[in-house]
């Protein structure tokens, strides 16, 4: 028997990593493009700039970039482009025509209209003054970005502050919206020189999927052309993210990024029409606003100021999968290892069905260990984002572990009971409190999360790969190590019924395209049904 029970952990082991060293192949497949996103032969027409590095943001009005860090960036981007796009003259803004004529950079250059009609003149009159003071440099004025959108003016009045502008300068005069409002308000097209809209297939209310996303854009250029003719229409914005959360089938990736880039450029050739790519470097501060997915447009990454896409390279999601596979190998063979650890200080031989759930405890938790720790590095934002994530990423990582010594020993997933009821009721073993702490862990972020996208969705990232990693060593320990007497506690049962309503509301709401809302609501459904069969030993009375 001894023989038979090493090799059957054994046997299972070699599966397991055979099995991760599999899937990381596979998810680290690199795409080839025809036409590279950034090609060294063809500057970019023009790509959106913003200066904000780190804890830089706008949202804070004492914000002044210095002239170096916007004179550094500039310099690079002149390489790659022909043109920047602004969108303010504010937070040290009104330095980049100055910097940009040194590097042989055309501006598009912004005016920010809001609610506030002194902060509107100050940003015209500033706007106005570097159009005179640097002619050559300054292509034209973009009077207002998605003022109409955000519901800060009416249409009547940005006509007239488009008139106000226009009379002032002899450079071409736009406005810039999302396509859908050109054709709720247009009047304001007999005020511009030229219509700017933007085309971004991932926020459409009808989100596209990645490999459509060109065509796309190209049926609404076309529409725009028939519904206003005479001007010439300008893609101001139109991209897709390299990370956040799913919409519908719309994935954020950087394959899918590389790819969308691609092929809008290449059609902006084929067609002859100029388009403004969103955009530049990677703007963390956005995430405050918009999520995982708002910080994540950009060509170069905010931290390093390197290009994403390097001529040359292979385009893959994961770039470090020798790493995370490792890492994912290192984790299941602890695994095996805590379970052989805790076979040597008992005298019985589990049986198969025990080694098998350590080993798909092993083998999921191995499978997803780079990818949640991707996610965390990636989603985690402010203190408490890291909080909440790099707990939910420690619980699943004790997860497996802890639930392989359970497994092997014979032990039951614990309760809360005996986590956090009377003195009497709570459980001795360290290893049990760890234990139910790391369920409660994982419990308590997961019934948060699916709260989250009930009631306030569109932002949220789906924790997937951590969750999976947590829940279903716990399902397996549940389904195995069951006790057979006592109640189904309280605090089980409502996090039971909590999880699974919202699961199930999720899954219509999201939709069948989105592989990520369904990952996560099926692990929502797996955590509320080994909820559902605990049995305390004791009635809480």
């Amino acid at each position: 028997m001894e023989q038979i029970s090493l090799r059957t952990p054994l046997a299972l082991l070699l599966i397991s990593l055979g099995a991760i060293a599999a899937v990381w192949w596979w998810m680290a497949t690199p795409i080839t493009l025809p036409r590279a996103p950034i090609d060294p032969n063809a500057k970019l027409l023009c790509v959106s700039y913003a200066p904000f590095r780190g804890e830089q943001t706008p949202l804070v009005p004492t914000t002044h970039i210095p002239a170096e860090q916007i004179a550094e960036d500039l310099a690079q981007l002149a390489k790659v482009s022909e043109c920047v796009r602004t969108y303010s003259i504010e937070n040290g803004l009104d330095q980049v025509p100055a910097l940009a004529a040194k590097v042989g950079l055309k501006v598009i250059q912004g005016i920010w209209l809001g609610s506030n009609r002194l902060k509107n003149q100050i940003q015209i009159a500033t706007a106005v003054r570097l159009a005179k003071d640097y002619p050559g440099v300054v292509t034209s004025l973009v009077v207002g970005n998605e003022v109409l959108l955000r519901g800060e003016m009416t249409a009547a009045d940005l006509v007239s502050n488009i008139r106000q502008v226009k009379a002032q300068v002899m450079v071409p005069v736009t406005y810039a919206d999302v396509w859908e409002f050109w054709l709720k308000n247009r009047e304001v097209y007999d005020a511009v020189d030229f219509v700017t809209i933007h085309i971004l297939p991932y926020w459409e209310d009808m989100p596209i999927r990645a490999k459509f996303a060109a065509v796309h854009v190209d049926s609404i250029r076309k529409r725009m052309g028939v519904a206003f003719p005479g001007k010439e229409i300008l893609i101001g914005e139109t991209g897709w993210p390299s990370q956040g959360r799913m919409r519908e089938a719309a994935l954020p990736s950087r394959t899918n990024q590389a790819r969308v880039v691609s092929e809008i450029l290449d059609l902006a050739k084929r067609e002859g029409f100029r388009v403004n790519l969103i955009e530049a470097y990677d703007q963390p501060w956005k995430r405050q606003l918009e999520g995982t997915v708002g910080g994540f447009w950009g060509l170069f990454d905010a931290e390093r100021r390197e290009v994403k896409y390097p001529p040359g390279v292979p385009i893959t999601n994961v770039p470090s999968w020798k790493l995370q596979m490792a890492g994912g190998m290192a984790l299941s063979v602890l695994t095996f290892a805590v379970a052989l650890l805790t076979l040597r200080r008992r005298p019985w031989t589990p049986r198969f069905s025990a080694w098998l759930a350590v080993a798909v405890s092993a083998t999921s938790a191995g499978m997803l260990l780079g990818l949640a720790v991707d996610k965390m590095l990636y989603e985690s934002y402010g203190i408490g984002g890291w909080l909440q994530w790099g707990a939910l990423l420690a619980a699943a990582i004790a997860s497996p572990l802890l639930c392989a010594h359970a497994l092997v020993s014979g032990k039951s997933l614990p309760t809360f009971l005996e986590l956090l009821g009377p003195r009497e009721s709570r459980a001795k073993s360290i290893v049990a409190v760890l234990l139910g702490l790391v369920l409660a862990v994982a419990t308590v972020i997961a019934a948060q999360t699916a709260l989250g996208f009930t009631f306030d969705p569109r932002y949220r990232d789906f924790p997937y790969a951590s969750l999976t990693m947590a829940v279903v060593p716990f399902a397996c320990l549940m389904l195995l190590n069951r006790p057979q007497a006592g109640v189904r506690p309280m605090a089980e049962s409502t996090f039971a019924g909590l999880l699974a309503l919202c699961a199930i509301y999720i899954g219509i709401n999201e939709g069948t395209d989105n592989w990520q809302a369904i990952w996560t609501c099926a692990i929502y459904l797996l955590l509320a049904i080994t909820l559902w069969r605990a049995r305390a030993a004791q009635s809480p009375g």
